[in-house]
């Protein structure tokens, strides 16, 4: 088989497959418009829940899903990164530095009940928070942790050596080298793990039921000690745990749908934000 008919196949075989995912995309979010379209409106995204949550809208849980997003990236990012930095430039290679990186790895694959039990254990009842936006926004800060030191780690040695040689050569420290010279370079891809990060954590459910989501409340949370609703969570109530099923179905669908344009929506201030910082250091 000639190398020119491989590369083509091969071609055909990768357009192919993003053809397919974007296709799975539009499928899903074409069933949710179908489905959801008939509850979408201003009220629906402006108004708290009432009636046992059969009229009004989502407005709680929309807001509740972005202070869990803020709170949790709030302290993610910084130690997520900052440990990055210690394996990338500051880690001694040998026995104690591999077992550390091989924990962090596995903690991407714990299942995430598993966050939502250990945030129980820790910040709700060891250090007393209680069941709160805190003690959530900090168990999901956890489960985002390993994506993002990964992310910080690889984005860090992918900067070219000389970077650091020239800086060393003009008379920079260590940490000045890291702080002006290698993290600007790595941070557009450091953003992108993060951004991947919020994707996970405005969608997850288990770890909140435990630590700090309402099953209903009419208020945002003002303090970080309250109990918030979420979008993921709110969903599941109605879908499971309401009084009025088939009734909020139409809620149910419309919701989903505000959580993925959400998610979206963030995705997207992250990628134009990584595009504009790559623009600048050119």
């Amino acid at each position: 088989m000639s190398r020119k008919l491989v590369d083509r196949g091969a071609s055909i075989l990768l357009w192919t497959s993003a053809a397919l995912l974007v296709l799975g995309l539009l499928s899903i979010l074409a069933y949710l418009m179908a489905n959801g379209a008939e509850s979408m409106s201003w009220e629906f995204i402006t108004r708290p829940p009432r009636d046992n949550m059969t009229k009004g809208g989502i407005s709680t849980a929309i807001i509740g899903t972005l202070q869990l997003v803020v709170v949790s990236m709030a302290f993610a990012i910084p130690v997520g990164v900052a440990t990055g930095i210690f394996f990338a430039e500051y880690a001694t290679e040998g026995p104690f530095t591999t077992a550390l990186r091989l924990c962090v790895r596995c903690l991407a694959g714990v299942p995430s009940v598993v966050y939502g039990l250990f945030g129980l254990s820790l910040f709700v009842v060891f250090l007393n928070f209680g069941s709160s936006l805190l003690s959530a926004g900090l168990t999901l800060a956890c489960l985002a942790l390993p994506l993002i030191v990964t992310a910080s780690e690889t984005a860090l040695l992918a900067v070219p050596q000389d970077f650091r040689l020239a800086s060393y050569a003009l008379g920079a420290n260590k940490w000045q080298t890291v702080r002006k010279v290698v993290l600007p370079a790595a941070l557009p891809t450091i953003l992108t793990g993060a951004i991947l990060s919020v994707g996970r954590v405005a969608g997850e459910t288990a770890p909140i039921i435990f630590t700090g989501a309402a099953f209903f409340t009419p208020k945002v949370a003002t303090s970080l000690f309250d109990e918030v609703m979420a979008l993921p969570y709110h969903i599941m109530v109605l879908a499971t745990a309401g009084t009025h099923i088939e009734q909020t179905r139409p809620i149910q669908y419309g919701t989903v749908l505000v959580l993925i344009l959400l998610v979206m929506g963030v995705s997207s201030l992250g990628i134009i934000l990584r595009a504009r910082l790559r623009r600048n250091r050119r």
